[in-house]
């Protein structure tokens, strides 16, 4: 498989393990925990309790088997986490005074930049936390969504879609915090013109319990347009084989519907005399 641009292929490298290579002498240092300052840039708003005490209950036993990735705080002897936010908090719930960490020098964007990368690549973030993180970029470092999407190793169209998330109603956005709705079901409410439209269709949606693909149907019903028609099913080869064969036999148009207890032959004539040689065909003793 191809390495991702961008940043994220900095990622595999400044984290020991990542690409199978071993982690050089010295290249890890035991740190203590105090000293350890969080990235303000970190966009992740929340942990998983479940997630978090089952990997509290793994350092407990093993210890951070992953070392943490740090950058030197404006603070004396300080660090500010980069990479590994859940590592450090459960460390400090196993009790651990001190754990692993590999130092490199980031800047405020670069920060950011790999706290977004990281939680990408482990599915951490929820759709409107990685929407967060973009909308960052984009503000606070004047990044394009062309820029941003090198950076992250996704493609221009994901990052734009993303950030769209950020304009739905609050209503909406709670939904899918909670996980009421999914990813899908918020893109398709964005194209609705209003806020307000799209909060009455939330309200259908989790009445009705709606997917994804009904919810699509909802929206272009009250966008007024036309429910996209379900392509037919192509019918069977062994009925389009006998279809052939009566036609052949007949020499006219024959077309057969299968249903679930027999189903149903229709024979075409386009003539008063093509219909009477028919019936001398079908009666003849």
């Amino acid at each position: 498989m191809p390495q991702k641009t961008g940043l994220g292929r900095g990622l595999s490298a400044l984290i020991p393990g990542n690409d199978g290579a071993a982690v050089e002498q010295g290249g890890v240092n035991m740190v203590e925990v105090e000293r350890i300052l969080p990235n303000p840039r970190q966009p992740r708003g929340s942990m998983d309790p479940a997630e978090l005490e089952e990997l509290t209950a793994s350092v407990r036993e093993h210890g951070v088997l992953q070392p943490l990735i740090v950058t030197p705080s404006d603070a004396d002897g300080k660090y500010v986490l980069i990479a590994g936010e859940r590592r450090l908090q459960a460390a400090r719930l196993a009790g651990l005074t001190r754990v692993p960490v590999v130092v490199r020098p980031a800047s405020d964007q670069q920060r950011l930049e790999l706290a977004i990368i990281e939680n990408i690549q482990r599915t951490d973030l929820s759709p409107l936390e990685e929407a967060e993180a973009y909308r960052q970029l984009a503000v606070d470092f004047n990044l394009s969504h062309e820029e941003i999407a090198a950076r992250v190793g996704k493609s221009r169209v994901a990052v734009t879609n993303t950030l769209r998330l950020l304009k739905l109603p609050d209503s909406v956005k709670n939904a899918l915090i909670e996980r009421r709705i999914s990813e899908g079901h918020a893109r398709a409410l964005l194209a609705l013109s209003s806020a307000a439209a799209q909060t009455a269709a939330l309200r259908t949606i989790l009445s009705q319990e709606l997917n994804v693909r009904q919810t699509e149907d909802l929206v272009r019903k009250l966008s007024g347009e036309k429910p996209a028609s379900r392509p037919k099913p192509a019918p069977a080869p062994e009925l389009t084989a006998l279809e052939e064969r009566l036609r052949s036999s007949l020499g006219t148009k024959v077309s057969l519907r299968a249903g679930r207890k027999g189903g149903v032959i229709t024979i075409h004539y386009y003539s008063d005399e093509e219909l009477n040689a028919l019936l001398e065909r079908l009666l003849r003793d």
